[in-house]
């Protein structure tokens, strides 16, 4: 079994890493941190294969957990989650030792596809003798690195998934399917699709609005 560390300070945010984790046949969950510091206390204690590693923390940004844990002694692989999109970001997270990184917000469909080539490239690597050749340090890397991705509901397109997550990117505080849909240039109703299967996955959340008389304005909000 690959055992699991999720740290997360959002709580419902965790909870869903850790429902997801749990799903996947050949993982377990070590334990959830809600802080840089707490998974540093954790790992020092008790060992974890992989780090589903939030960048952003309450007291410290996740990198440098990432480098304390190289201070110490502690070489557990690390997926990075995080909504950063800064590509200087991304290359210090390369520089640290991170070998995925999961852009927020993802389906348990995207997750699940991490650690399935992650648990792949564990094994093809799991061995104590020498590779046969570059070839197979190349296909062990291939594995890790691979793009593949699990097929939307019929009649939904990759990049408009992107550009919907782009807009609840920018909305932390929640945004509508309507104003989603004016942004991106799709209806309400085709927005509120794509929002839906968000919220399907675990990754988004309805948060209704009020303010006014009658029914309350629903937002979508990342989890």
């Amino acid at each position: 079994m690959i055992s699991v560390l999720i740290v997360e300070d959002e709580e419902l945010t965790a909870e869903a890493n850790r429902l997801y984790v749990e799903r996947m046949p050949g993982f377990r969950v070590a334990g959830v941190a809600r802080s840089g510091g707490e998974a540093l206390r954790f790992l020092r204690r008790e060992p974890a294969d992989l780090v589903l590693l939030d960048l952003y923390l309450p007291d410290m940004h996740g990198l440098d957990v990432c480098r304390a844990l190289r201070a110490a002694g502690v070489f557990c692989d690390v997926i990075a989650v995080t909504s950063a999109r800064d590509l200087s970001v991304v290359r210090s997270a390369v520089s640290v030792g991170v070998v995925q990184y999961l852009l927020k917000p993802f389906t348990y469909a995207v997750l699940s596809e991490k650690l399935q080539r992650y648990a792949e490239f564990r094994s093809s690597m799991g061995g104590s003798g020498e590779v046969s050749g570059q070839g197979e340090v190349d296909r062990a890397l291939s594995t890790l690195r691979g793009t593949a991705r699990a097929p939307l509901p019929k009649g939904m397109t990759a990049a408009t998934l992107e550009a919907v997550a782009g807009q609840l990117r920018k909305a932390p505080g929640g945004v509508s399917a309507q104003a989603v849909g004016s942004a991106i240039g799709v209806s309400r109703v085709t927005a509120r699709r794509y929002l839906e299967h968000l919220v399907d996955s675990g990754s988004v959340r309805r948060v209704p609005q009020y303010g006014g008389l009658g029914r309350p304005e629903l937002l979508y909000q990342i989890t």
